[in-house]
């Protein structure tokens, strides 16, 4: 039911202020990140110095010290557009320039979501472009040629748009016609989307972007197997992925839902750790399963849904969230009577939201780096933890991860411990990389 009361001007004055003092914030961590960094670059730490090299150490520093002012470009103009969207009357702009084209329904709202996106994805694609083909590649870490990249970016909208609208479809539609408690079936039908999603990855969307075949290696294989029966994990089957052809990261992965789990190596990772550290960082990921981390977070992440669309259930019914957020309701030029946008309501949600659980971002990251803890003691009870410990210090090396990050910036951030927090839990490896 709509309020009475105008809080147009309050909600503009404390979305204007969320915005600033998110900026702010990001800004000054990252700020603290850069000197931290940059003040530990000359020298290895001490627990590290018997097994990471200083040139790997400065690279590392080198890199996030280049990512961190990529960052501060993209905050800054993430920020900006999104008052442009808002405050500043973009969505707004946008949604009447459609409406002088295409009559208000349903088609017009898809549109409006689909220029939305494209627009966005214009904008964010320069600097997108020159993470991959300037950063990326300056570290040694890009392999894609421009044609994959193209590709993919092709092949991605594509999917996005063959998945996003009918969903998108669906939402408009039941928040037009199944009455005030619209969002409870548009809740029901998100999350029935995403658990489907889950269980088609793996088979149909993931081998439109990579290659991927069963782990040849017999005694890995064997060693694998043995391992996740002990740890009573059933998987459809071992792939290999082709990670090496887009980057130098490393991973591992466990993908899929119900009978469609499967575990995923990156062809990278394969190369880089020996038979048991794999068998080690395996373990790890067996350690989510066990403690039931992915449940968890399954059943929070749908818990916070449902709270989403119920709070949207209500403020989509308020004029204030419209004219609040720079969208005054249009007159229907038929009925002289507010003309309903869901799309608009939609936008201006998603919008919105991230701005404020922005500062909960601590609160979840402690919630990560515990589970991460949980899965490494979990690892070191089923395999050697000397092992996991070569391993995560190969994994640093390689992906070039800082050993010395900012504390603070670690505990907004971090959704795994920093090396030397983790390390501590470990058997200290033996040898030199």
């Amino acid at each position: 039911m709509a309020s009475n009361l105008d809080f147009s001007l309050p909600l503009s004055l404390l979305f204007a202020a969320a915005v600033a003092l998110q900026w702010l914030l990001r800004v000054w961590l990252i700020s603290r990140q850069v000197r931290h960094v940059a003040q530990h670059r000359p020298a290895v730490p001490a627990a590290f110095a018997h097994r990471i090299s200083l040139t790997a150490h400065q690279k590392a520093a080198d890199y996030t010290l280049a990512k961190a002012k990529v960052s501060l470009i993209d905050i800054t103009l993430s920020a900006a557009v999104l008052l442009c969207w808002t405050l500043l009357g973009g969505l707004d702009w946008l949604n009447r320039e459609l409406l002088e084209f295409i009559n208000p329904g349903l088609w017009q709202q898809l549109a409006l979501l689909a220029c939305f996106a494209l627009i966005s994805a214009v904008i964010e694609l320069p600097l997108s472009i020159y993470q991959t083909f300037k950063l990326e590649q300056r570290f040694g870490f890009n392999q894609m040629t421009p044609g994959l990249w193209l590709g993919d970016l092709l092949k991605s909208t594509l999917v996005g748009a063959i998945i996003g609208l009918p969903l998108a479809a669906l939402i408009l539609w039941l928040m037009g016609s199944t009455g005030p408690l619209w969002w409870l079936w548009a809740w029901a039908a998100w999350t029935a989307f995403n658990l489907l999603l889950m269980w088609i990855f793996p088979s149909f969307i993931a081998p439109l972007f990579n290659k991927f075949e069963p782990l040849a290696d017999e005694s890995l294989k064997a060693r694998v197997t043995h391992l996740m029966e002990r740890c009573g994990f059933a998987a459809k089957g071992l792939f290999v992925m082709d990670g090496s052809r887009r980057s130098a990261h490393a991973n591992a992965y466990f993908t899929g839902f119900g009978n469609s789990k499967r575990v995923v190596f990156f062809d990278t990772l394969l190369k880089q750790l020996s038979p048991g550290e794999v068998e080690a960082v395996l373990a790890h990921e067996l350690g989510h399963f066990k403690h039931k981390h992915i449940t968890k977070r399954m059943v929070m992440m749908f818990g916070v849904s449902l709270m989403g669309f119920a709070l949207l259930g209500w403020i989509s019914q308020q004029p204030w969230f419209y004219s609040g957020l720079g969208v005054p309701l249009l007159e229907s030029k038929h009925l002289g009577v507010p003309a309903e946008n869901n799309a608009i309501a939609l936008l201006l949600f998603m919008l919105t939201v991230p701005v404020f659980s922005f500062f909960i971002t601590p609160l979840m990251s402690a919630m990560s780096r515990r589970d991460e803890f949980e899965a490494d003691a979990y690892a070191m009870q089923q395999t050697d933890g000397a092992q996991l410990a070569s391993a995560l210090l190969k994994l640093y090396e390689d992906n070039a991860s800082t050993l010395t990050p900012d504390p603070w910036y670690v505990s907004f951030y971090y959704s795994h411990p920093p090396a030397v927090d983790r390390l501590a839990r470990m058997p200290a490896p033996s040898g030199s990389l």
